[in-house]
């Protein structure tokens, strides 16, 4: 099926779009094979899954837009020239959703760990929340930072980024960053122009969970100070906050 052959149905005339959201790994590598799977089965079937028309409010209203999600460490950095033929044969428009400020990302990755294995919310583990007393009560963890494997672990995520946005300069893409998504009130009405759909205010109900500075969300904090001062990543300590 080409992305811009299936219409979205008898409410607009507009055709549905077909998008791949691609980021860097944030909860850990073991908890994706099941999505992994998924995506593989929609590459190779083009099967179009009902997801939100059957279980979710958003089939009282018209979707203009139908996605999948797929992590750098899912394999797409290794099969790149196959799948990038394949999106670019199918139509398939690519959000990069990336982050600017990796040592928020490296500490949201530890807490989101942490969760994965006390399972803090009454035994279940939330990545994301929608009340302030989920938030408060994640958001009480203070991880410690490998400080040894520091400088590389923030290189490693920044060569990632750097080299997806290498291999897939030729698909028909957008650049987005989660800081955007919360300073610039226009970033998501950018994204449904790139789309080509119409402009809609777009809400979540997610409740932002790390809402301290920096320096109250880590354990070791003066040692990560110590060892990102004087280095190309010393900018990342003095970052306005912009957790998601």
């Amino acid at each position: 099926m080409n992305a811009y052959s299936f219409k979205i149905s008898k409410w607009s005339p507009y055709p549905l779009r077909v998008i791949l959201i691609l980021f860097v790994a944030t909860f850990g590598v073991n908890a994706h094979v099941l999505l992994s799977a998924s995506l593989l089965s929609y590459l190779c079937k083009d099967t179009v899954y009902n997801l939100d028309w059957l279980s979710s409010a958003a089939k009282n209203e018209c979707t203009a837009a139908f996605g999948l999600k797929w992590m750098l460490n899912q394999g797409l950095m290794d099969h790149h020239a196959e799948i990038i033929s394949y999106l670019n044969m199918k139509g398939v428009s690519l959000v990069f959703l990336f982050r600017r400020n990796l040592l928020r990302r490296l500490i949201s990755v530890l807490a989101n760990d942490y969760d994965r294995q006390e399972k803090q919310l009454n035994g279940t583990h939330k990545s994301h929340v929608h009340s302030k007393e989920e938030a408060e009560i994640l958001a009480r963890f203070k991880p410690r930072i490998n400080i040894a494997s520091l400088i590389s672990d923030i290189s490693s995520a920044e060569k990632a980024i750097a080299d997806c946005l290498q291999h897939f300069s030729s698909t028909r893409h957008i650049i987005l960053y989660y800081e955007d998504i919360v300073n610039n009130h226009n970033a998501l009405s950018h994204v449904q122009e790139f789309l080509g759909v119409p402009i809609a205010k777009l809400v979540s109900r997610q409740v932002k969970i790390h809402t301290r500075p920096l320096s109250k969300q880590v354990m070791n904090w003066e040692d990560v100070t110590k060892m990102l001062n004087g280095t190309r990543y010393e900018h990342f300590l003095n970052h306005a906050d912009c957790d998601f």
